[in-house]
């Protein structure tokens, strides 16, 4: 929780659960279009007081009786040379949750969090190593995404790209997920296409085929960081309830029922899950279910002995996929300056007493 504070007196207005602002509205004699001008005024990442569309009546009414989001802004780091913004958020309840924002050449990606903590348990991870709180809200999930929305467009650019990849795991907080999906790719809001969202989980069996079912094309990215049960029993402790066998076959139904290629992620691990019979083992394995692997090296985290492969075993690691028949791309590690990689800006405020949750 937030050191020294109290939680928000007024509630947040979510850009897609209005009920209660619909309610307010109507009972104040207002016409129903102004919910939609007051949604896509929040989807731009106006204040209400910026509402120009709006009586300014009903804007100083609106500021009395709630906030125009759930989010609030404690700390923000800039790194790479300014291509990544890490942003710490608290939430009702005193929470703390994480963002990070990616400018590329061609596309602006948002890691965006389902939970505050994980309860996973991986034990290279950062966001494990910190206490878990619980389940966010879809209008805090769809928060995250109006907030890079703005400061890209303060800087000119476009939010194009948004990964569940940030604290928590997405498919156990199912509801809310799938609710922030569909409010993200809403053309009335961001409209953020489906194709261009990734959703990723350690390996939630029922919940993959669930997803299935949804009719969103979103891209399923599956942690996977070993392709053997033993290993991966220590790495991603939920293979011991869904070992891989289980695994790929989900991921084989959702492909086969979406059309939509899954995505395997393997953090690289020095003398972990880097060496040749590593490779072969995946190799196996992505015969067995059709996907893209994304190699990513280990961004270093205080507490743990793992460590990042040297720049030729990495090179080696992937070579052999490629000569294997495997799609694979080694991905660019963001957020290394000022440890500001994934969980650890909020660990650092956690550290320093900033924060307690």
């Amino acid at each position: 929780m937030l050191a020294d504070s109290a939680p928000p007196a007024l509630p947040a207005i979510s850009l897609i659960d209005d009920g209660a602002l619909l309610e307010w509205l109507q009972a104040g004699g207002q016409p129903t279009y102004r919910l939609k001008q007051i949604r896509q005024a929040l989807a731009a990442g106006a204040g209400f007081e910026q509402m120009s569309t709006l009586p300014t009546d009903l804007r100083t009414q609106l500021t009395q009786r709630f906030r125009p989001r759930a989010l609030a802004e404690i700390e923000r780091w800039d790194s790479d040379q300014g291509l990544t913004t890490k942003i710490l958020y608290g939430l009702d309840g005193g929470y703390t949750v994480e963002s990070v924002v990616m400018r590329y050449e061609r596309r602006s990606t948002l890691c965006i969090s389902s939970q505050v903590g994980c309860p996973i348990g991986c034990p290279f991870c950062a966001t494990g190593q910190g206490p878990f709180g619980r389940n966010l809200k879809a209008g805090e999930i769809v928060d995250q995404a109006i907030a890079a929305a703005a400061l890209l467009a303060a800087r000119g650019r476009r939010l194009t790209h948004v990964v569940y990849m940030g604290m928590g795991e997405p498919l156990a907080n199912y509801e809310a997920v799938v609710q922030s999906v569909r409010g993200i790719a809403d053309s009335s809001g961001l409209g953020i296409s489906p194709r261009r969202i990734t959703v990723s989980t350690s390996g939630l069996v029922p919940r993959i085929d669930e997803l299935a079912q949804e009719s969103l094309p979103v891209t399923l990215a599956i942690s996977l960081h070993a392709a053997r049960d033993e290993l991966r029993d220590f790495l991603v402790p939920i293979n011991r309830k869904y070992p891989l066998a289980d695994l790929t076959q989900a991921a084989a139904r959702f492909a086969n029922r979406t059309g939509r290629r899954v995505s395997y992620e393997w953090v690289l691990l020095a003398e972990v899950n880097d060496s040749d019979q590593d490779a072969r083992e995946l190799i196996e394995l992505t015969r067995q279910s059709f996907g893209h692997v994304n190699l990513i090296p280990f961004n270093p985290v205080p507490g743990t002995d793992f460590k990042e492969p040297d720049p030729g075993r990495i090179a080696r690691f992937a070579g052999l996929l490629r000569e294997g028949g495997v799609q694979v791309t080694v991905r660019d590690t963001r957020g290394r300056e000022n440890s500001a990689a994934c969980g650890q800006l909020r660990a650092r405020a956690i550290g320093a007493g900033v924060i307690t949750a």
